[in-house]
């Protein structure tokens, strides 16, 4: 006899639009007459394996629909990055409890986590449906023409650079945005989309697909500078040498790793002071300026992509509807269709599970510094409607009267 049993979780790091998923999940599941129960776990696996499940089922659709409007991971969510072991754990409280079906919203380690508890359950012989339903910041899933989460962030960038600029124009000087991205420069790339005339910032853009000299790098700030009597800077937070090491691991010697054995890049802001003093000490110039995002593009209210929530929601639906409908394990997927419009599929687990995609070389300029017009007709359709727009003052000059 059938449970009707559903559990989802949330994994990784918190998005704007993660809770659309999470609602298109328990919505969607609950129009399903075999559903009995939809069951959340709270922070991701770790809440899987201590069995700290709350019944969304109770929940009203009203209360869903207020929370999924609402940025970060509203179950919590967890760095933990299961192996064989701890995937057994899991699936041990999946048999315990009835699941019939399992939800994971994350990024290629979660995928990676669906696919051995998959695994596992079709050595028992559980009738276990297994999806993951893909999320991530970074928009470095496999097999997807971007991931939800991916836009809000890249709007936030790009509005936030477009501001940097703004001031810096204002008071003339060297600007250094550090943006997250380890692997993926595709978020820091979004700040070229914050331009609206020629001569604006970010002038110099550095991404992890491209190795990083420090040498170069004060070259192109210095003629930046010159050209324009200013520079702003986006940086990839995994700007790396030629030997692969991140330049952030270079400057600091107690930093911090992750449960995935990653050395932690954000929540630091060493990288934007070395480059600034670099330019100060190298360059002589005096006004210089670094800020680290951080984690504020994550889960930033007020700057969300409707185009992003909308797909967050869908991706969530599909997700139950292959559940329910289909015969097979796997991780949703976006593929855009048409100028811009998106249709969803279901890809194997093993072709997104623990793989990273980087900016295709196509979206990248000659240079090195700069994204190509193909990259920004890519990310535009994403950013959404309503984007703010900069301005200027027409320079009408009045003729000097002492100083002719």
């Amino acid at each position: 006899m059938r449970s009707g049993k559903i559990l989802v979780a949330q994994g990784g790091g918190p998005t704007a639009v993660i809770n659309q998923s999470l609602a298109g999940v328990v919505l969607e599941a609950r129009r399903h007459e075999g559903v009995t129960r939809v069951y959340g776990a709270r922070h991701g696996v770790r809440g899987i394996v201590d069995e700290q499940f709350v019944d969304l089922t109770q929940e009203t659709s009203h209360n869903l629909e207020l929370v999924a409007g609402t940025p970060a991971s509203a179950l919590g969510s967890t760095r933990d990055k299961p192996d064989l072991a701890y995937c057994r754990e899991i699936f041990k409280v999946l048999q315990a409890h009835e699941i019939e079906h399992f939800f994971y919203i994350g990024g290629n380690d979660s995928a990676d986590t669906v696919r051995i508890v998959s695994e596992e359950a079709a050595a028992a012989g559980y009738p276990l449906r297994a999806i993951h339903i893909p999320k991530t910041i970074d928009n470095d899933l496999v097999g997807n023409d971007h991931t939800p989460g991916f836009p809000s962030a890249a709007r936030f960038v790009a509005l936030a650079f477009a501001g940097a600029n703004l001031d810096n124009a204002a008071l003339p000087g060297v600007y250094v945005g550090v943006v997250m991205g380890r692997h993926a420069g595709f978020l820091t790339a979004a700040s070229a989309l914050g331009k609206k005339f020629p001569d604006d910032g970010p002038h110099l853009i550095y991404l992890p697909e491209r190795t990083f000299v420090i040498d170069d790098f004060l070259a192109d700030v210095k003629a930046a500078y010159e050209r324009h009597g200013r520079c702003v800077v986006a940086v990839s937070e995994g700007i790396h040498d030629a030997s692969g090491q991140p330049i952030a691991a270079q400057l600091a010697k107690d930093l911090e790793r992750d449960a995935h054995g990653n050395v932690q890049l954000s929540g630091t802001g060493a990288l934007a002071d070395l480059l600034c003093e670099e330019i100060k000490t190298k360059l002589k110039i005096k006004r210089v300026r670094g800020d680290t995002f951080g984690y504020l593009q994550r889960s930033f209210v007020g700057c969300v992509s409707d185009v992003d929530a909308r797909e967050a929601r869908e991706v969530g639906e599909k997700a139950v509807q292959y559940a329910m409908w289909g015969d097979r394990d796997g991780s949703v997927a976006i593929r855009r269709t048409g100028f811009y419009s998106a249709d969803f599929t279901l890809q194997p687990l093993g072709a997104v599970a623990g793989k990273t995609r980087v900016m295709e070389d196509e979206f990248i300029a000659p240079s090195g510094t700069d994204v190509t017009d193909a990259f920004r007709l890519y990310l535009r359709p994403l950013l959404g409607s309503g984007m703010p727009d900069a301005h200027r003052l027409r320079v009408n000059p009045v003729p000097r009267v002492l100083r002719p």
